[in-house]
């Protein structure tokens, strides 16, 4: 299910990586070739899955390593540790990715795979995600930013995803200190997996009975509608990057007397903060 706390983990391991990976080319697209590595720790205040959350709006902190073959090939890998009303601090596993990078003076594409690695005594539900593969390509222009991409989930079943969105970049340059400004606009669609339940009437006017009936049902609709405001500082080999990010879901699985099938989601205010060190 979509509501699953490992899905939504996950999904906020790989906006982390890739707002990361998207923010280091747009202000050092000139690095030097070579092999670079980098440390960060990234906090999300309200961990969800295109709006939809655990019924205990988890946050979570994940430390990351990056190491980068070229400007344009990297991996990386985080831990991933989750906080709410009952746990303090709870480590729940780790994600891998593996990307590419292209960038010119009027596209930005990114491409990944992504797999995730189980704490062996999790609770966490079993149909959780997998591994998860993806891509995305955004046209530049100095008026707006147009960005398509799309992605494929593995679980039980494979679940299709795609994204659009606008995006403006404001950068302010003074000696080796950076500044960027980001606002941005996009709307999330995907394919959704639910099971549905219902009695249905058969036989004849006699012999007339009621049968349970169980029903697979896969849809693809709009996810969620949602803006950030991404914030980015860097001077010499450090960077901090602050995204307030507010997010509307759409199209919550609502299922009458199956609250388990049901998700939870809400229109929420959440901040994404990274402090990151590259050593060269």
């Amino acid at each position: 299910m979509m509501k699953n706390i490992f899905s939504i983990i996950l999904i906020a391991c790989i906006f982390i990586s890739s707002a990361n990976a998207q923010e280091s080319d747009v202000q050092d697209s000139t690095r030097e070739k070579g092999l670079a590595f980098k440390i960060s720790l990234n906090y999300n205040s309200g961990l969800n899955y295109y709006g939809r959350t655990d019924s205990m709006t988890s946050s979570g902190i994940f430390p990351m390593a990056e190491l980068w073959f070229s400007p344009k090939v990297y991996i990386n890998a985080a831990p991933v540790f989750v906080h709410n009303q009952i746990s303090a601090l709870e480590y729940a596993g780790s994600v891998a990715t593996i990307g590419y990078l292209y960038s010119s003076n009027k596209w930005l594409s990114h491409l990944y795979a992504m797999k995730p690695f189980y704490k062996e005594s999790s609770q966490l539900v079993q149909s959780a995600l997998k591994a998860q593969t993806g891509a995305s390509f955004s046209f530049l222009n100095k008026v707006v930013n147009i960005t398509a991409g799309g992605d494929m989930k593995f679980s039980d079943k494979i679940d299709f995803g795609a994204t659009a969105g606008l995006d403006h970049i404001f950068r302010m340059q003074r000696g080796q200190s950076v500044l960027v400004l980001n606002p941005s606009l996009f709307v999330n669609a995907g394919t959704q997996n639910f099971t549905r339940s219902y009695k249905k009437k058969t036989g004849g006017v006699l012999n007339r009975r009621e049968q349970q009936v169980t029903e697979q049902i896969q849809a693809f609709n709009i996810l969620s509608y949602e803006a950030s405001l991404p914030l980015i500082y860097s001077k010499d080999k450090f960077q901090v990057l602050v995204t307030p990010a507010y997010v509307i879901p759409q199209n919550l699985i609502q299922l009458p007397d199956q609250p388990e099938q049901s998700e939870y989601g809400k229109n929420m205010l959440y901040t994404t903060v990274t402090v990151k060190y590259t050593f060269k």
